[in-house]
């Protein structure tokens, strides 16, 4: 699980999500559009929308976007139609990498992904080749000076959690899907919060990587997240902390 914890801290400290506030916008507003297409414009009833807006609202993006997008998904014509598809393929030092896209065409996004694989040293595999090294779940991370690791642990067990870690500088959490709304809810109620809240694939297993391979790792999964059409990227590694901030730097 340390690879999606370290990725998404990672992330949180160079500030890549301030730096692409105008992408990351237009990819939270095309996953509201798609959620809202294929459930309804009801949050409380469609619960794919539901967590969408919760995404963007944890971004700040501004309410006005999220209710043009949820209009746009319930009937605007001029509305493109988005498919899900997931890449699956191999990093250095055989990381498995998953990225999740939300495409209008699929040849395009296909070349773009392929390449950003073979220029950072890896390849583009085919359906099945790692993601059964995987597991979907729910994931919420959460500062460790917020909160108190018994009240989280309580919390979070009462609620449907599946286990509650400690993941250095932060506390992690982890849920079937099922489970993710109400924990999400429960966290809400008490005032806890999350630097991540997300359904996501979460590793079985890790690799553990030197300083080399790491930065080669980061820099694929950082160049993935830039594609527009990409949503969402997890690799099965790890990287011990004493290397982590030359790394990171």
């Amino acid at each position: 699980m340390a690879g999606h914890s370290h990725w998404a801290g990672i992330k949180h400290k160079k500030g890549l999500a301030d730096k692409k506030r105008g992408k990351l916008f237009g990819k939270l507003s095309r996953a509201i559009i798609v959620a809202a297409q294929s459930g309804g414009g009801d949050p409380e009833a469609n619960l794919g929308l539901r967590y969408a807006i919760e995404r963007a609202r944890k971004s700040s993006m501004p309410k006005d976007n999220i209710e043009r997008a949820i209009q746009k998904g319930c009937g605007d014509a001029g509305a493109a139609t988005f498919t899900e598809i997931v890449y699956e393929g191999y990093g250095v030092a055989g990381v498995a990498v998953l990225c999740v896209a939300l495409t209008d065409n699929r040849n395009r996004t296909a070349g773009e992904v392929r390449k950003i694989f073979e220029v950072a040293g890896g390849n583009l595999g085919s359906t099945g080749c790692v993601s059964w090294m995987f597991d979907r779940k729910g994931l919420f991370t959460v500062d460790k000076t917020s909160v108190e690791e018994e009240t989280l642990f309580e919390l979070a067990l009462e609620s449907g959690a599946d286990d509650v870690e400690d993941e250095g500088e932060v506390f992690q959490v982890t849920s079937s899907v099922e489970s993710f709304q109400g924990i999400l809810e429960a966290l809400q109620e008490a005032e806890i919060e999350t630097e991540v809240s997300e359904i996501t694939h979460v590793p079985q297993n890790t690799v553990d990587l030197d300083a080399s391979n790491g930065k080669k790792v980061l820099n694929l999964l950082e160049a993935l997240e830039d594609q527009d059409d990409v949503q969402s990227v997890t690799a099965n590694f790890n990287i011990p902390d004493e290397i982590l901030a030359e790394v990171a730097g």
